[in-house]
């Protein structure tokens, strides 16, 4: 298994939780490490993405409450999500891209906000 998901559940509006993504060591160290959502009925997004050199990139939706980070030693991504509203609902995705290569995904995790 190239990343292997972790941590949705469920939790009330305005709380806190954290994803991870573990990541197999040569993906982690070359490809983009990104986080996507789909709720129902809409397509899936694209949440944050860190680069191997941990350049960051959010949607705007989730700037300033959302932050993405690398464990190198452990070469998992996290996705720290505070301040959760109801939209945020969906299934986590982590996918690891790098141009001209193949491209990986995770199984999903729910994560469900209630209001």
């Amino acid at each position: 298994v190239q990343l292997q998901a972790s941590g949705g559940g469920l939790v009330q509006a305005g709380g806190s939780l954290r994803l991870s993504c573990a990541v197999s060591g040569s993906i982690f160290r070359s490809h983009i490490i990104g986080w996507y959502r789909q709720a129902p009925e809409k397509q899936r997004e694209l949440v944050a993405s860190i680069t191997s050199s941990g350049r960051t990139n959010y949607a705007d939706s989730v700037k300033g409450r959302f932050s993405i980070s690398r464990d190198i030693a452990k070469t998992t991504v996290r996705l720290q999500m505070n301040s959760l509203k109801p939209e945020d609902t969906a299934v986590y995705y982590c996918n690891a891209a790098k141009y001209g290569f193949d491209t990986y995904w995770g199984q999903g995790t729910q994560v469900t906000v209630s209001s």
